[in-house]
C-alpha cells in the first residue's frame, strides 16, 4: 500500500526496475526500511491530526533528544510527568 509520502508499507515490495541481478537487502537494511516505514506512518498520522508544523516540531525535538542522549520518558510507561513543571515565560 502506497502512503502519501510515497513509501510502501512493510511486507510489500514493488517490482524491481533495475537489473535482475540486484543484490538482496541485508537483514539490517530490511530492519531499517521497516523502521522508516513506521516513522513515515506516524508522521502522516500527526500531520492528519495536528498539521505539518506539529509533525516537524515533534521530529526535530526527537532528533535533539537523540543527539543529546536524553531519555524520551513515556508517561504511559511511568515516565516523568512534567505537567506541573514551571515553563519559561
Amino acid at each position: 500500500m502506497m502512503t502519501k509520502v510515497g513509501i510502501k508499507s512493510a511486507g510489500t515490495t514493488a517490482p524491481s526496475r533495475s537489473s535482475p541481478k540486484r543484490a538482496e537487502l541485508s537483514e539490517e537494511d530490511k530492519s531499517k526500511d521497516a523502521f522508516f516505514v513506521r516513522v513515515a506512518e506516524i508522521a502522516e498520522a500527526m500531520i492528519a491530526r495536528h498539521g505539518k508544523d506539529f509533525a516537524m516540531g515533534t521530529m526535530l525535538l526527537s532528533a535533539k533528544f537523540i543527539a543529546e542522549g536524553k531519555p524520551f520518558g513515556s508517561r504511559a510507561g511511568g515516565g516523568d510527568d512534567n505537567s506541573n513543571a514551571v515553563k519559561p515565560a
